[in-house]
């Protein structure tokens, strides 16, 4: 029993710095989801271009909008 609350003991710290971590993760294969995505339909179209690009750049905004979810909670969960 006594070995137990010493492992939990040396845990006790700030774990919001891995839950950023994997909050992080998602946004990324979002991004690269997105980018992907629009440079097939550049191939596929490419009189689209300009149009596409801008819906691109709005797609990633949204994404990373999940990032900065993210970060807010860690500062959240630390104070």
């Amino acid at each position: 029993m006594d070995n137990a609350t010493t492992i939990l003991a040396e845990i006790n710290g700030n774990i919001g710095t891995v839950g950023y971590g994997l909050a992080a993760i998602g946004p990324a294969i979002g991004v690269g989801i997105v980018v992907g995505k629009t440079i097939e339909s550049v191939a596929r179209q490419p009189e689209l271009q300009g149009r596409l690009t801008v819906l691109m750049y709005i797609g990633i905004a949204f994404t990373e909008a999940l990032a900065f979810i993210g970060i807010a909670t860690y500062f959240f969960m630390t104070n």
